[in-house]
């Protein structure tokens, strides 16, 4: 584990995506102490105003236009977790591959870049748990069409750039993110509620790393630590693994909702990630994903729970 992460606090840092389930968390967290600038296409005004209220100033810019003259060149860090999953391919690879490209080449005096990828770009077909060596593949076609190859060529585009640019790089392979804020088990959760059918693989268990956002804020000191050049690549999730079957079991436990899981060929297989490397440069998970199911549940939900 690193013994250097770097404090902060009293540092300019850009956070890309900030609206999302995953990052809206980590703007809360980190503007109250540093300077956050949040960057979005902020179609919603009110998605605006709610990051403003957090303590972050706003840049509204679409990545895909590479308009970028209004995004300060002397920032310390950038968090990148934009992702644009339009199904347009032409529209996605310029925004999540041309676009982070452009956005490294802009903000190259940072002293770390992290970018966050997914375990969607591994071949769900190979051995796992997966590690940062294993086969990539095009796994969320079904669900996602642009998902996963546009992803795999932002890597490329990063790695690149890295190296172009002498710019230290991180590349997380982000799983399953939950929390306060949602995330994947909450949608299966509303749909307990509403009696709606979860799809499951017909292969069996689709095995997935939960990764609640306590651990995810907290790691991300110590992943900016490993930005190397070349880049590094992480992989990023729960230090236990579970599965869709397995978690929705345990929020029907705790709610008293059933669970209508459906077998498809049509849905996701599974990603399970082999977080060894990242337990040893950036250390292990501490919330038990019963644990954050739970305090989810309790928080967004609290009249389900038993």
């Amino acid at each position: 584990m690193p013994s250097n992460p770097p404090l902060l606090k009293g540092r300019k840092i850009l956070i890309t995506g900030p609206t999302s389930q995953v990052a809206r968390p980590l703007v809360a967290r980190l503007a109250p102490n540093n300077e956050v600038i949040g960057l979005a296409r902020f179609s919603r005004e009110e998605d605006r105003a709610g990051i403003e209220a957090l303590g972050a100033s706003t840049l509204a810019i679409d990545l895909a236009e590479g308009k970028l003259d209004s995004v300060p060149t002397d920032l310390d860090y950038i968090l990148h977790f934009a992702v644009v999953k339009s199904g347009d391919f032409e529209y996605d690879m310029r925004a999540n591959a041309e676009g982070v490209g452009l956005l490294m080449s802009h903000c190259q005096n940072a002293k770390a870049f992290l970018h966050c990828s997914t375990a969607g770009v591994y071949d769900d077909q190979a051995p796992q748990p997966l590690t940062e060596e294993s086969p990539l593949g095009d796994n969320h076609r079904v669900m996602m069409p642009t998902y996963s190859l546009c992803k795999i060529a932002a890597e490329a585009v990063v790695r690149t750039q890295a190296r172009l640019l002498n710019l230290p790089t991180v590349i997380a392979r982000f799983s399953v993110p939950y929390g306060d804020n949602g995330g994947w088990p909450w949608f299966h959760l509303m749909m307990m509620q509403s009696g709606a059918p979860i799809p499951v693989h017909t292969d069996g268990n689709a095995r997935y790393n939960l990764i609640h956002e306590d651990d995810y804020i907290r790691m991300i000191p110590s992943m900016l630590a490993q930005a190397s050049v070349p880049a590094t690549t992480l992989n990023w999730g729960g230090s236990d693994s579970t599965s869709i079957e397995e978690w929705t079991e345990w929020l029907s436990e705790i709610t008293g909702l059933q669970a209508k899981l459906s077998p498809t060929s049509e849905t996701l297989r599974g990603v399970e990630l082999d977080p060894g490397k990242m337990h040893d440069l950036v250390g292990q998970t501490e919330v038990p994903w019963r644990e954050g199911l739970r305090r989810m549940v309790g928080k967004r939900n609290p009249e389900l729970l038993r």
